[in-house]
């Protein structure tokens, strides 16, 4: 006769097996988040709604581009703000704990930006940010009654988490950037907007249409529409991508990405307010809290050599997960997949798994079959990722069929 158990002890072992099931999934599910918000979190592409159509000179695409390309603004102050939307599964409040981890196995402070920052992969935030050259940045996420600030001052990178009253120390390369490659998410304090049009820019081959689509004005500024979006549709997510650049210095003013499937912009990112005059010293001075909670990033070098991914050659949210070792980019253009092995067999149970932990799983993704074998697609509107049973991982701004079909011509 089996012993006897309470229904408080069966209650806390299923609450637990709960717990844990949420954990295992947000392994695989949160990198797909990651990857889809990346853009905005290293890039803070701005996007703000037009407000009159200014008259300037006509430009051609090729002329605006090179304008892109051009343009050396290290100076500048403002607003902005963030709105997205990746259609992203509820896990339960577990995205911000786990995020860090899927980044790059973060410090464990709050004030870490590889979990901070994580929190724009949904809703609309509104941040502050400041550059003065290369050596100085700040980006501040206003919360209710709370404030996020990430310093780029010199050789120190600081994170401080009002909230919590925690504060997070690194270092930046020795070419003074706040982190480089993989740590991107984590230290590295972007001056303008320019890194994310630059991403998308990188796409503009010979599958890529590339027009000037009018002017509009942006917090108070002129500018030039660039529409860029792919030749054709079929294989990729991406629908169109509309950059409003500054017609004075070329910097990118707005960002907004709408996917193949049509409905809200996944990230609609803007300045409602700008300046390009030099922010005072002091905006970049930070001294720690008495009291407050200091954590020294150690290992941010040891991460940054384990999560570097190769970007060249990847469409924009191709090849932006990292993962590990060996990752390799196959395809081009728009329809670039990231791979790589996670050296994990058995992939990720099924729906119709045992016990509490498959019927979760299975909620989040789609289970798949082809040549390959069997496998998991864990789905954003903009990114996807199949995770087949053997622990490889194929990811990009393509259709789920794609990913099947890249995972089939690898075996």
């Amino acid at each position: 006769m089996a012993p006897y158990e309470s229904d408080d002890s069966r209650s806390a072992e299923e609450a637990e097996e709960r717990h844990s099931a949420r954990r295992k999934a947000a392994r695989y599910v949160v990198p797909v988040a990651v990857v889809g918000v990346a853009a905005a979190t290293i890039g803070l592409v701005p996007a703000l709604a037009d407000s009159g159509d200014p008259d300037l000179p006509k430009i051609t695409a090729q002329q605006l581009v090179q304008k892109i390309a051009e343009s050396d603004v290290q100076q500048l102050s403002g607003t902005v703000k963030i709105t997205t939307d990746l259609g992203l599964p509820d896990l339960g409040g577990l995205e911000s704990g786990l995020a860090s981890g899927a980044a790059g196995n973060g410090s464990g402070s709050s004030a870490d930006p590889s979990a901070k920052l994580t929190e724009l992969a949904s809703g609309t935030h509104t941040l502050r940010v400041a550059a003065d050259g290369p050596d100085r940045q700040k980006v501040s996420l206003i919360e209710s009654a709370a404030e996020y600030s990430l310093i780029h001052d010199g050789k120190d990178v600081w994170g401080y988490d009002s909230k919590s009253d925690e504060v997070y120390h690194g270092t930046a390369d020795q070419d003074g950037k706040a982190g480089k490659g993989g740590e991107k998410g984590r230290a590295e304090v972007p001056a303008t907007p320019r890194d994310f049009a630059e991403e998308a820019l990188k796409a503009a081959d010979d599958t890529t249409s590339v027009t000037v689509d009018g002017t509009a004005q942006v917090a108070g500024r002129d500018a030039y529409k660039l529409v860029v979006k792919p030749k054709h549709a079929s294989g990729t997510t991406v629908g169109v991508i509309s950059i409003a650049v500054d017609a004075e210095t070329g910097m990118p003013l707005k960002f907004t990405l709408t996917p193949a499937s049509g409905g809200a912009a996944v990230v609609d990112v803007g300045f409602t307010q700008v300046s390009f005059a030099k922010p005072a010293a002091s905006t970049f001075d930070f001294t720690p809290p008495k009291g407050a909670k200091i954590t020294e990033d150690k290992d941010a070098a040891a991460r940054e050599h384990a999560s570097a991914a190769p970007h060249e050659g990847v469409a924009p949210g191709a090849g932006l997960l990292g993962g590990g070792d060996g990752a390799k980019v196959i395809g081009k253009g728009w329809n670039s997949i990231a791979t790589f092995d996670t050296g994990e067999k058995g992939g990720v149970p099924s729906s119709t798994g045992k016990g509490d932990m498959g019927g979760f799983l299975g909620s989040l993704g789609d289970q798949v079959s082809g040549g390959f074998g069997k496998g998991t697609v864990f789905s954003t509107r903009l990114i996807n990722a199949l995770i087949t049973d053997d622990g490889k991982v194929y990811v990009g701004a393509v259709t789920k069929d794609a990913l099947v079909k890249a995972a089939d011509a690898g075996k």
